[in-house]
């Protein structure tokens, strides 16, 4: 994160508080030093979960807008401040022995302290005991129930407005890639066009409807690609070439790519690569893409980590315009002596974060929730995850598990709706990719170009 964006993470939310009725009149005790009375989401720092009521008790629950008892009234008085939960008036977050709970905002177990505990974080504690509000570990992962108990890293929170503090882009030269957002096709390459990527069966649900030349010719910047091991290298398949017929081998669609970037000079692609093939087969497989190499950008020897990704004027002026992710695992590559990085590569967990990937069967109800991919079973990797003079590039999933045109034209047209309302406040971010099947239904590219009006102030 640049100085200027993290000078920003103190800026008073003074419109959500005029907007939710709350008392800032001259005649009220000044509010303590902290945030500024509002509307949030209070999150955890270490999972990125968001603070719920849950019944009684108050639990850390996936990040779920408005739907789960998860918005909170921030009001302050001379040294405390009280969170009253918006969905249930009069009760308050607050403590019953060493344990979170709903109590009545009148309560002295509501009162906390709230003070500023590193860039962007604060500490909730209460006032008469050095007990803090706290994420409690539970085997590989972490409890739901939140506890009150000792200081430290577990007892870090975001306090999230409910809407993106918006600012205008820099202008186009001074635009950095993790400022903007790419419209990126889920499953590009199962687009039924330009050859078979599944079984008969599966091979009638694509997930695209137009061919990768197309796809860039219309503006998708964004590709996921699945590659699966065969005979013949890496092909693009789903979950399995077995009976896919005529399947693509993963170097045509990267030349279609690479010849792309050749013939647009401003343009910037970046692959993700659902990944699972030997890091060898991969290796060979770029080599035989004419070009790619000159245009591949490489974050790992750029700097990016510690000053932060460059501006796309910079990538144009230096050809690097193509970033290629994998979401094979490092550990598995460095026991078979070969890391996909070593030859431009790179590893995802490294560079991005990236919601949950489906939002449910392709038909019934949707679930919103956007919360880590990579969270429990000894992984978290949360969506608000920053670094010292880096933030991550966040990937927002926007489809179910299998393509069906009326449930995507529906979900296509409610994509701006959930990255604004349920994404951006989980991430603390604004998407940089926004991926979806079937994105010429309802027209998500109008969602990508509201998005590049502005980037998230935190």
């Amino acid at each position: 994160m640049r100085a200027s964006r993290a000078a920003l993470l103190a800026v008073p939310v003074l419109v959500a508080a005029v907007v939710a009725g709350t008392s800032l009149t001259a005649g009220a005790q000044a509010a303590p030093t902290g945030p500024a009375e509002g509307l949030y989401y209070l999150q955890s720092a270490t999972t990125g979960l968001n603070v719920a009521k849950s019944g009684d008790a108050v639990a850390q629950h996936r990040p779920r807008g408005n739907e789960d008892h998860q918005q909170w009234r921030l009001r302050g008085d001379s040294s405390t401040y009280v969170l009253e939960n918006t969905d249930d008036a009069g009760r308050c977050l607050g403590r019953t022995g060493g344990t979170a709970a709903l109590v009545g905002c009148a309560s002295a177990d509501a009162r906390w302290q709230i003070s500023a505990a590193g860039p962007g974080r604060y500490a909730v504690k209460d006032p008469g005991a050095q007990r803090y509000l706290t994420v409690a570990a539970s085997a590989d992962s972490y409890a739901d129930q939140l506890q009150v108990g000792a200081d430290g890293d577990l007892a870090r929170w975001y306090v999230t407005p409910l809407s993106a503090p918006k600012n205008p882009l820099p202008p186009g030269d001074s635009r950095t890639l993790d400022q903007v957002t790419f419209l990126t096709a889920h499953n590009a390459y199962a687009n039924g066009v330009d050859g078979g990527f599944a079984p008969p069966f599966v091979n009638a649900f694509p997930n695209q409807s137009r061919g990768i030349d197309q796809q860039l010719a219309e503006g998708v910047r964004g590709f996921m690609l699945d590659i699966q091991q065969t005979a013949d290298g890496a092909i693009l398949c789903h979950q399995s070439c077995f009976l896919a017929r005529r399947p693509v081998a993963l170097w045509v669609d990267l030349k279609r790519i690479v010849d792309f970037l050749g013939q647009h000079r401003s343009e910037i692609v970046t692959v993700f690569l659902e990944d699972y093939v030997a890091p060898d087969v991969l290796r060979a497989e770029l080599a035989r893409v004419p070009g790619l190499a000159e245009v591949l950008f490489r974050p790992d020897t750029e700097g990016v980590r510690q000053n932060g990704w460059p501006t796309l004027a910079d990538l144009e002026q230096r050809n690097k315009r193509l970033l290629v992710f994998t979401d094979h695992s490092r550990a598995q590559d460095e026991s078979a002596g070969l890391t996909r990085d070593s030859f431009g590569v790179m590893y995802q967990r490294d560079w991005t974060v990236e919601n949950y990937w489906s939002m449910g069967s392709g038909a019934g109800n949707s679930d919103w929730s956007c919360y880590s991919r990579w969270y429990g079973g000894g992984v978290n990797i949360p969506l608000s995850r920053t670094e010292p003079g880096f933030r991550p590039l966040f990937v927002m999933n926007h489809f179910r598990d299998t393509p069906i045109t009326p449930t995507i034209t529906t979900d296509n047209s409610k994509v701006l709706d959930r990255a604004e309302r349920f994404c951006e406040p989980a991430a603390r971010k604004k998407p940089n990719f926004l991926a979806v099947d079937r994105y010429d239904l309802s027209n998500p590219m109008s969602a990508v170009n509201q998005l590049n009006t502005y980037w998230y102030g935190q």
